[in-house]
This record gives structure tokens, sequence and C-alpha cells, in this order.
């Protein structure tokens, strides 16, 4: 017998070698090598139409990719979260026959989760990317996930290439480098030569992709879902997260310094919040399209890299989010927790969206690697607050004991239960949309503009925000080996705008672009720019930078002024233990100079005191400039004001000196700004 399997082994190898291969022109083909004619397409049913379960190519590429990684998620590794509630704020009965979204004043359970994209579990929080939020409603119809994204697009127009991007993305396979990060050969050179990506990377480059803290992060469902009310009328809908903070970011140098002084810096930043009783804040917005709008636009509105301008569709605030709790267990709630933006309640459904038919169906499949099986539902994390009833049954992980002998439908033992639900008595029921087209891989060409919005994002930005975008394509571009795709690079973000394709050519040694075929488009949004967000010092954290001898009775009247404007802070001083006023009063000292830095603060006071050694001296001086250069505000008081005397920041923007109310106030002030760009930084 194995002669045999030997001999029939010897002829398949045999066999082979008959074949010729020229590796210099390798075809695509599937994994049971039947040669592939496109690749970048989903199935549907006609240009416009729904992903079809046939698609054998897209189910084996996206369930190739859903399964790459043990044990941790492929993406969103990187997270943490919290529990919280949801309040409507009016009923959206107009619109949708969703429960939750029904009545005003109504409650909803919910676990937030956010993330960063690319990095593994073991990277940094402050790295450029893109970063999750997505939250899971226990609701009383069951779960609902709305998985949102801090930027409304998304880098492709079709879920198949869900897989190539973020093979792009990662680390490049030969040496797994770089980590959580996107200045690297591979992920450009998608770029270049997947044009789509033109709108994300334009926000990717953006202040967005630094941001914060996540209580001050916008967030968007990206996908067009849609509303259905109970008389089944229909409307498109988009979902955005509005943060009561203002959205707010850092600094690339800042970013960077973090990821190496606090790499846990976001999810330490929330956690915290959380504990003191600061509790993040979001409102729900949605924009909505009627049906009989759906070509009303110059974009298609189901296209997932175009933003629905606000100023066109304007958003509707819905209901607040409130994050109150955090978790008990990391590892069972954050890294157990599993969302899908196919778990909707009635009154929610789909769109046709490419990229949204796709995530349909890879979520799910990611789960049941990553979380063991298909009972993933019976984590406690994941399980709903109503009981659940089917015919589903064993598995890996089962918890539930079903009794009986009946496991299946329809059936007389058990009087045919569980028995479906009608559609008027709640029972989920799929939005009856006419479909009618030929089996197809192809897109509409409504799809095919990739500059126009691209421009209206870099037509929104104020003069600062357009050099953080110069200045990250510079950093990441130039990181780049292959001189080609630098060049590529360049060219194609021509068709955005020739002066910024310029400026990034003469900084990454590539030739400025000639014949652009730059975007004409002159429209812009305010509500893209960060410039235009809600400023408040509440919530920000301050280092009061102070040694023996400093002056108590002025130190304590300003530090109990900044706790009741919301601002919290940590005592930093030479030396751990206590820290002695000149009428005797003390303070705690929570940090000693090596122990924390200038970049882990919103905002450095400076009080000193008239023990002052070198060591002291030097640091006070470091911390002062790091926050100036980063744009911070800075405030001094007594002798701390010699401090800025000698390091030539008094008078500056944003530098605020004296005591009493009316430091307290004007401090206050300028930490609500956030950065003082204004600021001249050498």
């Amino acid at each position: 017998m194995h002669e045999q399997e030997n001999v029939n082994e010897k002829s398949k190898q045999d066999q082979l070698k008959n074949f010729k291969v020229d590796d210099s022109k390798k075809e695509l083909t599937t994994n049971q090598g039947l040669k592939m004619s496109e690749d970048e397409l989903s199935l549907t049913a006609g240009e416009r139409g729904p992903t079809l379960m046939e698609d054998f190519h897209f189910r084996e590429k996206v369930t190739h990719f859903d399964h790459e990684r043990i044990p941790e998620r492929v993406v969103h590794a990187r997270g943490t979260a919290a529990h919280g509630v949801f309040e409507t704020y009016e009923s959206m009965e107009k619109y949708t026959k969703a429960k939750f979204l029904s009545k005003a004043g109504k409650k909803t359970p919910v676990f937030t989760r956010f993330s960063t994209v690319v990095g593994f579990r073991g990277s940094a929080d402050t790295v450029r990317d893109v970063r999750g939020f997505a939250t899971k409603f226990f609701t009383e119809e069951g779960n609902y996930d709305l998985v949102a994204n801090n930027m409304p697009v998304f880098f492709i127009q079709d879920g198949i290439k869900f897989p190539d991007i973020v093979h792009a993305l990662k680390p490049e396979p030969h040496n797994e480098v770089p980590q959580a990060s996107g200045a690297h050969d591979t992920f450009w050179d998608f770029v270049a030569n997947n044009q789509e990506s033109a709108h994300q990377v334009m926000w990717l480059m953006s202040p967005r992709a630094i941001p914060r803290s996540y209580r001050m992060m916008e967030a968007f469902g990206i996908n067009t879902f849609r509303f259905v009310n109970k008389e089944g009328v229909a409307h498109f809908v988009k979902f955005h997260w509005k943060p009561k903070l203002g959205v707010h970011s850092l600094v690339w140098d800042e970013a960077q310094k973090i990821a190496g002084k606090d790499p846990d810096y976001n999810r330490r930043d929330l956690y915290d919040a959380i504990e003191m009783g600061n509790f993040p804040e979001y409102e729900l917005g949605v924009q909505i399209i009627e049906e009989k709008d759906e070509f009303a636009f110059d974009f298609d509105i189901l296209d997932p890299t175009k933003l629905w301008p606000e100023e066109d569709v304007p958003v509707t605030i819905i209901g607040k989010l409130t994050l109150n709790r955090n978790v008990d267990n990391f590892f069972s709630e954050t890294e157990q927790v599993a969302f899908h933006p196919g778990h909707v309640v009635p009154g929610i459904d789909f769109s046709n969206d490419p990229l949204l038919q796709g995530r349909l169906f890879s979520y799910t499949d990611t789960q049941l690697l990553r979380l063991g099986g298909p009972n993933f539902h019976e984590i406690p994390i994941n399980r709903p607050v109503v009981q659940f009833y089917n015919n589903q049954r064993e598995g890996f992980h089962r918890q539930t004991i079903n009794k009986g002998k009946v496991s299946y439908h329809k059936n007389s033992l058990a009087d045919n239960t569980p028995s479906p639900v009608p559609e008027d008595k709640g029972g989920y029921a799929h939005y009856q949309e006419k479909v009618d087209g030929r089996k197809v891989r192809q897109r509409s060409e409504s799809f095919n503009d990739h500059f126009s919005q691209a421009k209206l994002f870099w037509n929104s930005m104020s003069d600062r925000e357009k050099q953080h975008i110069i200045d990250a394509f510079s950093f990441e571009v130039g990181s780049v080996k292959d001189i080609t795709v630098r060049q590529q690079v360049v060219d194609m973000f021509a068709n955005v705008d020739r002066d910024l394709a310029t400026a990034v050519a003469q900084n990454i040694g590539a030739t400025p672009p000639e014949n652009a075929n730059e975007s004409t488009v002159t429209k812009s949004s305010k509500a893209l720019s960060q410039m235009n967000t809600a400023k408040t010092a509440e919530t920000r954290k301050v280092g009061v930078i102070i040694n023996n001898g400093f002056s108590d009775k002025d130190v304590v009247e300003i530090l109990h002024g900044l706790n009741a404007e919301g601002i919290t802070y940590e005592i930093i001083s030479e030396k751990q233990g206590a820290v002695t006023g000149t009428n005797g009063g003390s303070l705690m000292v929570d940090h000693t100079f090596s122990t924390t830095d200038p970049v882990l603060y919103d905002a450095i006071y400076v009080v000193g005191g008239s023990v002052a050694s070198n060591v002291f001296h030097k640091n006070t001086t470091y911390y002062l400039n790091e926050a100036f250069k980063h744009y911070k505000p800075i405030g001094a008081s007594n002798d701390g004001i010699r401090f800025l005397e000698e390091n030539n920041l008094n008078g500056s923007i944003g530098v605020v000196e004296g005591k009493g109310p009316t430091f307290i106030k004007e401090f206050t002030l300028a930490i609500a700004e956030h950065r003082h760009w204004n600021r001249k930084v050498v």
C-alpha cells in the first residue's frame, strides 16, 4: 500500500516537472489553480447591486485573510474599551422602527471598543493610523453593532480588496518591518496603483491620524445603511459620533515621543478619565437621504471612498453616548468582544455599498477562528440582554444546555418551536429592494472619480493643517526606498493639488509634476477642519513643576481654581515625597522628572521654589521648551516666572504669567485653545 502511494506521488511530481512556469509572468489563480480574470471587483447583481454568495473567489480570498492571525485580530488588534449608556434625544420613528431609537429619553446599555488598525497588540497607541470606534448596543430586540472609524471614508471600494490594503499596510513579510506604520514601500506602492485610496490617504496624512485622546475623536460609520420605518419606507443613512470635548490631535514630534515614553497613552487616558468621573460623551448624528434622491449628488452615495458633505446633507443629532464604567477584565471583555456590521435590529438595514457587502461576510468569518468557533455569542461580553432561541447546536465552547430532542425546523414534537416571528410582531425582515442585473464583476462608472473629494478635503484644511499634511507625506513617502514608488505617489496626488504634490516632491527627491490633471473642485466644508471644533479646558491635564520653598498660598489657590474648571494636574519635582511651601503647606509629588515627560501633558505650569538645584533647573528648562515647540499653553507664577525670562518665553502667545483669579481665567482659556498655532517656534 505504501509502495503504491510512493509511486503515485512520484508520478505526480514527474507530471509537475512538465509544466514550465515563467516566474516573471505570474498569472493570478485561486488556491485551486483556477486562473481568475478579475481580482478587484466582487460578483454583483448588476453594477450597483448586492454581492452574490456564489462569488467563490471573494469568499476564498477573504476567508484566507480572516484566518491569517492567531489569536489576535488581523486588524484592530490594539484596543481598549469601556461600558456605558446611550440615551435617545428624540423619537426617530418617522425613519426607523428600531425600538432603542423610538422614544426620547430611552436608555440602552452599550460597550465601546477603541483601537488602532494596523499595529499588533503590543504596538503603541500614538502611531499614525486610522482608529476604530465600535459600539455594541444591548437592545431589547437583540444586539446592534455600530462599527465605525475616526475617518468617514475608506481606502477601497470593494470588500474583495480588503486583504490587499491590509497586506500592503502591515509590516513587510520578508523582515516584518515596520511595525504599526505606513511609512514603507508596499503601502505606498499600493496607494499609487490603487488610486481610489486618494481620499482616505489625505485623511491619514492629516492630524486626524494622531488623536490626542479617544475622548476627543470624531467617528463615522463609513458605509451607507438604511433606516426602515413601520410603514416599510426606507431612507439611506450614515452615522456619526461627535465628541463633546471637540476633535483634537497631537503633533507628529509629540506623537513619536509619546510612543516611547508611554505607549499606552490613549488607553491610559480613557481609563483614568472614567476612574476620575470625567465620563467621555459623544453625540450620535445621522445623515439621511430619501431614496428618490439616490442619484441627486455629484458622487455615488454608495461609494465608501466618498463622504456626504454636511453642507449638502446636514447631520441631525439624535442621542448621546456616555462611557461611565471601565472593564473588569481586559481579556474577557475587550479582547473577546465580537463586532459585526451585520448585527442589526428591525429598522436598520443594508445598502449595496460593495465594501459593506464584503464586511457582512468577513466579520463573522473572522470570529469563527479568533474566538474558537460559532458560539462566540455566548461569551458574556457578547451575550444579548434578551434570551435567544434557535436550532443551532454544539460546536466549540458551547455553554447553552439545550433540553429536549428537537433541533430542527419545522417540527411537531416541540409544537414547531422555536417559531419564526412575523414582521408586524417584531421579526426582522430584509428591506425588499428591487434588484435587476446581469451577474458581473464591474463597478458603476459613478465610482470612478477618485480625486474630487480628496480636493474637497484639501480645500477645507487650514494653513496649519495643510502644512501637517505636507509634512506627513514627506515623512511617510520619504521613508520609501524605491524612488519609482515615490515618483508615482507624487504624480498621483498632483491630481488632487499641484502645490501639495510639488511641496512633497521637493522634500523627497522626486520630480515635481509638470502636466498634472489637477482637480478643479473649489468647494470646501467647515465640518472637515479641526480648527472649527469645540474648545474646552475640561479634563485637560497640566504638569505642575514645583520644588521646596514655593509660595503655597498662591499655588493652592491656583490649583483649586484649575480643578474648579474641570482641569486635572500632576505635581512634578526632582524627588518623590512631599514638597513644602513657605507657609509650611505641602503637596505630594506625583512624578519625578524621570518618571514622566512634557509630551504627556496638555499644558505646563511652572511654580518653581526657593530651592532649585542644577538638576531641577535643567529639567524645568527642558519641560518648558518641549511644551513651547509643541504649541502647548504654558503658565508660570511666583518663582516660576524667572524660568520664562531665562528661556525668552514670556510674552509669547499662549504663555500666561501671574497669580490669583485673573491668572486662573487666562490660563484656563489658554488651555482650552489646545494649541497656539500662531506662536513663533524656531
